[in-house]
């Protein structure tokens, strides 16, 4: 028997409150970091993130309102729009801090593609798992082969292309939305084996050809993303330069102790001392100016979003939907992952935003219609009080 309720009834009100809550956070930081660059206009980054996020909001709810089942018709296109930006920005590309990831003005408006890649990496990967689902498929390591080999010929163009821009930072999340994919599509204990020892072997052959074979292995990593690299491995060897920032930042942090020196009180956060401080490194504001506390109630929310958004990608009835939900999910827990990570210490520095928190259009834009396909999803999952019917 089914349970009769709209669309509207399965809203996941609980999801929209911590995206709330996160919106609220993201103010409050965004505020405190506007300080050190514009101290007679301490509201310029902020009355902007406000716009961003009611463009954001608009596009959550368009990304609501179409059957996400109709998602499947444009997946292709939407790739093939993708790819097309993407060699866009390598031949025509706006180049800002030595990257080349823009497109637009830069006197009037520039987007990030490779943002908007990230949704149409998921769209398409979870097209083609659903298309494979349809029919059996034998729990072979052959037939594992064959899954993971076509879901790379997908994946890797897009990784490949932001890769070289150069963005680690957002290949990485390409690459992890990839495998949350291939996990997702239940592959087996050999394959997943298979996978972890050749990425593992892959980074040691990196390390080999650094200390053997250094121009060589210039030719797979740049000078700027190597600097990162030194800078987590040792910032206190480079305390002027490649390591300042991180230094600095975490300093602030840990200045921030149990519950924090107070809003717009930071002393790290408020000098100047972090570059990309609003954006990269939003983080340290949050950790120094609201302490431990701050920086625990706002990892407990990320927690219960993600836990909210992994229930419903395990009670959607509908494969695709499962999938789309799972891509997104790994989509946004890396991003949290990596951004904190790299504010501590325990990552390397690769440049990106933290979701809905950070300043900034491309990255919260594309955040926001991923949070819309997920209450998509469940807006439209049929709920049966007894199994899950067919």
């Amino acid at each position: 028997m089914q349970e009769r309720k709209t669309a509207f009834q399965q809203i996941d009100f609980t999801l929209l409150f911590l995206l709330f809550l996160l919106m609220c956070i993201s103010f409050l930081a965004v505020y405190s970091a506007s300080g050190q660059y514009f101290p007679n206009d301490p509201t310029f980054f902020l009355r902007r993130q406000v716009v961003w996020y009611g463009i954001g909001v608009v596009l959550m709810v368009g990304a609501m309102s179409i059957d996400y089942d109709l998602f499947r018709n444009f997946s292709i296109p939407f790739y093939g729009l993708g790819i097309f930006l993407l060699l866009l920005v390598a031949l025509f590309g706006i180049e800002q801090n030595g990257a080349q990831r823009w497109l637009g003005h830069p006197d009037f408006l520039l987007f990030q593609p490779s943002e908007f890649v990230k949704i149409f990496v998921v769209l398409a990967l979870a097209h083609y798992l659903y298309h494979i689902s349809q029919r059996p498929r034998p729990k072979t390591f052959k037939e594992d082969c064959k899954l993971v080999g076509s879901v790379l010929v997908i994946g890797l163009p897009p990784f490949v292309l932001i890769l070289e821009q150069p963005d680690l930072g957002t290949a990485l999340v390409v690459g992890a939305v990839i495998l949350t994919m291939i996990l997702m599509a239940g592959v087996t204990w050999r394959m997943i084996g298979l996978i972890v020892g050749t990425i593992t072997v892959g980074i040691g052959f990196l390390v080999w050809l650094h200390n053997n074979f250094f121009e060589f292995f210039t030719n797979f990593i740049n000078t700027h993303q190597l600097n990162r690299i030194y800078a987590w491995l040792d910032p206190y060897n480079y305390p002027t330069d490649i390591g300042y920032q991180l230094i600095h930042a975490l300093q602030g942090i840990g200045a921030g102790q149990l519950y924090g020196s107070g809003f717009t009180e930071g002393v790290k956060s408020q000098s100047g001392a972090i570059p990309e401080i609003h954006t990269d490194f939003i983080f340290t504001v949050i950790a120094e100016e609201f302490g431990f506390f701050g920086a625990t109630v706002l990892i407990v929310i990320y927690f219960l979003m993600f836990y909210r958004m992994i229930i419903i990608a395990f009670t959607c009835n509908n494969t695709f939907g499962t999938y789309l939900v799972s891509g997104t999910v790994g989509l946004l827990v890396f991003q949290v992952f990596q951004n904190i990570g790299m504010a501590v210490g325990v990552m390397p520095i690769t440049g990106l935003a933290l979701p809905f928190i950070s300043y900034g259009g491309s990255a919260l834009i594309t955040n926001m219609i991923a949070i819309g396909i997920v209450l998509n999803v469940n807006m439209r999952t049929k709920h049966y009080m007894f199994g899950k019917g067919e």
